[in-house]
């Protein structure tokens, strides 16, 4: 049986990750890194409260086989490009650089369509970074997961995503054979997926797309 922690959990794609593996039999524990209480409860799960700006306080707590890294914010809600570059590449960099000094070997990250460590967009770009220097430490396994328009429903407001999942099934029906990755995903299908891909064995560094993660 194999251990997991989450970060990101209060989000959207975060959060059926954390339902899936609670009724996984596979994995036998569940910690969740927070900034408050999410008030879960269940025998598997472990709520780790922490500040995320010193994350080399909970060292100790911070491993697990696999570790799904489901953070990640926007600029509109982070105020300005350093808050949310600390958000979706610092935090994620140092859970990944602690929890592979504590044996994790695998790492999974939830990305974008168009990451690029040389995009000329900021968003696409800082996905990138965060993609490279994650694989520079060399885990067992790790997996990329790049979903084009996320489907669902957010705690917070996002009009521009609001309007496209509006769209996104008339939109969608264009999207087939080499467009495929471009098709709007259920933030649960995002989240099997990604439970499904911890589960399995593999070794090396993997990439998917919408188009492959709705075929799991």
């Amino acid at each position: 049986m194999k251990t997991a922690l989450v970060i990101g959990a209060s989000g959207l794609v975060g959060g059926h990750v954390v339902s899936q593996l609670l009724n996984e039999q596979e994995f036998s524990s569940i910690s969740i890194l927070t900034r408050k209480p999410l008030h879960l409860q269940h025998p598997k799960l472990k709520e780790i409260i922490v500040d995320f700006d010193n994350l080399e306080n909970y060292a100790t707590q911070i491993k697990a086989d696999c570790v799904f890294c489901c953070l990640g914010t926007t600029i509109k809600t982070a105020g300005t490009q350093a808050a949310f570059r600390k958000v979706d590449f610092e935090y994620p960099l140092k859970v990944a650089e602690i929890a592979k000094q504590n044996g994790t070997t695998t790492f999974l990250l939830i990305s974008a369509l168009g990451a690029s460590k040389n995009s000329f967009i900021f968003y696409n770009r800082v996905k990138g970074e965060i993609e490279e220097a994650i694989g520079q430490l060399q885990f067992d396994c790790f997996h990329i997961l790049q979903p084009s328009l996320i489907i669902g429903e957010r705690k917070d407001t996002r009009l521009g995503e609001g309007i496209a999942q509006k769209l996104s099934p008339v939109y969608d029906m264009l999207m087939f054979g080499p467009l495929s990755k471009y098709k709007s995903i259920k933030a649960e299908q995002i989240a099997k997926a990604m439970v499904e891909y911890a589960k399995s064995d593999g070794k090396g560094v993997f990439r998917h797309d919408s188009g492959a993660l709705q075929q799991v």
